[in-house]
């Protein structure tokens, strides 16, 4: 018996195959309604199937700030530079220094008028002071000179005698003192560590835009496995639906090739995807420092990429970028530094003049002694112990000073003028550098303001495809069935499904990418708020 169906005559058994392939492929296409609707329903059920470590946006900046090299690398050029910062302020601090010395001397000699035979001396010397560099160049120094002489000569009228010597010097450079170098070395030292906080700063924001951008495109991995896996489902199904197509002679053996072909390059596909976000994952735990846990292979986001961010005037955005970018800071703070080397060198190649000048105060006391020469006897007027030499010093009882110039001219000034022509080359690249990174600035942020500014229009174009290509998928299900479609156009068209969900998911994550570099450019201050 035969069944007329569509216009066409089946015989009994091919018709009950067709029935129930028919109906098979009703029940499958009825059971997945959502799927076809809305292209995040069916994705949403593989994603949340995907196993991994579920982490957020803000649980991966915090560990990228603790284990990131590139940080840490930062943070050590920070602390050197606060180690030489304190060194050269160290050079102005004042320094107290003491000497002790001790002779004891027998000395034969030949002279009446040496007071014995063999002259025995015992003299201590101490010195002990302070000294002090100012920041203007100017080189202080207290000093007491105290000495205890005491002897066997028969002539000596104070024994032991004591001597004490005060002073009080400077000196001071006329031409590089009163300049910039004198302090040289400290003015870099301030300009080099105030470019490596900022350059410490930048490298925190750096990270962070680092890790925030990773994670968007580990979340557009995740759907676009996800997607793969769909069009892979799919893909087995439709060889099934062929195969029952094929044995109700409703299509020939070359539909079931396409069929079976497409699946195995769709398989193909999903292990790459899988390949592919397993390697980003990876990629992501080395920048932040930390691996999943022992019961996962990777890290699985949980935050979604926001689809609103503020848009501000480009031209605020280029003049907040080149006040606040850190990266342009420190370059202009190494400037700073090469120039205060070059504003010294210049004075130091011209002949030094030096002021030089002391103030100073003596003292003299001791044990006195008679002293019998031919038929006379002596004595000195003086005595007394170390505190009376000393009295004498710090009183100024017997005082004096002292004041002078120094002029050093080195002939031809060949040393100090090529010094300052290399700092001058130095400062020249300096600044531009600083006008080259500025410029690249300028371009990064027009680049990416563009980027963001068409987020809305570019994810809206994507949804509408995603839309398009479900729509063209469903309806070539139904040509397919109704046999005015060959499988390999339908092959075709969940392709095109499987390309108009990538772009919606790079459109997702494109617009969330530019917002973090526009953090990342103007150091944390895009957005305003």
């Amino acid at each position: 018996m035969d069944y007329i169906f569509g216009g066409r005559v089946f015989s009994k058994n091919s018709y009950l195959i067709f029935l129930i392939s028919f109906l098979s492929f009703c029940f499958m296409s009825e059971s997945k309604p959502q799927a076809d609707v809305n292209p995040d329903s069916a994705l949403q059920i593989i994603l949340n199937q995907l196993e991994g470590e579920k982490l957020s946006l803000s649980q991966a900046v915090q560990h990228a700030l603790k284990n990131a090299t590139s940080v840490r690398i930062a943070e050590g050029t920070l602390i050197s530079a606060a180690g030489t910062l304190r060194r050269e302020r160290g050079v102005f601090d004042p320094s107290l220094f003491f000497n002790l010395e001790h002779q004891d001397f027998d000395e034969p000699t030949a002279s009446f008028f040496s007071g014995a035979p063999v002259l025995s001396t015992q003299q201590t010397t101490a010195q002990t002071g302070l000294r002090l560099k100012l920041p203007i160049g100017t080189e202080l120094e207290f000093a007491l000179n105290t000495v205890r002489l005491k002897t066997n000569s028969q002539f000596a009228f104070l024994n032991p005698e004591y001597d004490a010597f005060g002073s009080l010097s400077f000196r001071q450079s006329l031409l590089t003192g009163f300049t910039a170098s004198s302090r040289k070395q400290l003015s870099r030292a301030e300009h080099e560590y105030e470019a490596a906080n900022a350059q410490y700063d930048q490298a925190v924001v750096d990270i962070s835009a680092d890790v925030e951008r990773m994670y968007w495109d580990l979340y557009a991995a995740e759907r676009d496995y996800a997607v793969q896996k769909l069009v892979r489902d799919r893909a087995e199904a439709f060889l099934k639906e062929a195969d029952l197509r094929a044995q109700a002679g409703l299509v020939g053996p070359n539909q079931v090739a396409n069929a079976r072909t497409f699946l195995a390059e769709q398989e193909l596909l999903w292990i790459d995807r899988m390949e592919q976000l397993d390697n980003l994952s990876d990629q992501f735990a080395t920048l932040i420092g930390r691996r999943p846990a022992d019961e996962f292979t990777r890290f699985i986001v949980i935050d979604e990429p926001s689809e609103n961010f503020p848009q501000e005037p480009l031209d605020e955005l280029i003049e907040k970028a080149i006040d606040n970018n850190l990266d342009l800071r420190t370059v202009q703070d190494y400037l700073e530094a090469s120039r205060v080397l070059l504003d010294a060198a210049v004075w130091e190649a011209l002949p030094s003049v030096d002021l030089v000048g002391s103030l100073t105060g003596s003292g003299l006391s001791g044990t006195p002694r008679d002293v019998i020469f031919g038929g006379d006897t002596l004595r000195t007027v003086r005595s007394g112990d170390f505190g009376n030499s000393l009295s004498q010093v710090f009183k100024r009882e017997y005082p004096g000073w002292s004041l002078g110039v120094q002029i050093n001219i080195p002939l031809g000034l060949r040393s100090g003028l090529g010094e300052s022509d290399r700092l001058e080359g130095e400062v020249i690249v300096a600044e531009q550098r600083y006008v080259e990174l500025s410029r690249i600035l300028e371009e990064q942020i027009r680049s990416t303001y563009r980027e963001l500014s068409h987020g809305k229009e570019r994810l809206k174009a994507a949804l509408e495809g995603v839309q398009a290509a479900q729509e063209q998928v469903r309806i070539g299900v139904l040509e397919f069935q109704n046999g005015r479609l060959t499988a390999f156009e339908l092959v075709r068209l969940s392709e095109d499904y499987a390309v108009a969900q990538r772009r919606y998911s790079e459109a997702l994550v494109k617009t969330a990418k530019s917002a973090a570099t526009l953090k990342q450019l103007t150091s944390g201050k895009y957005p305003s708020a």
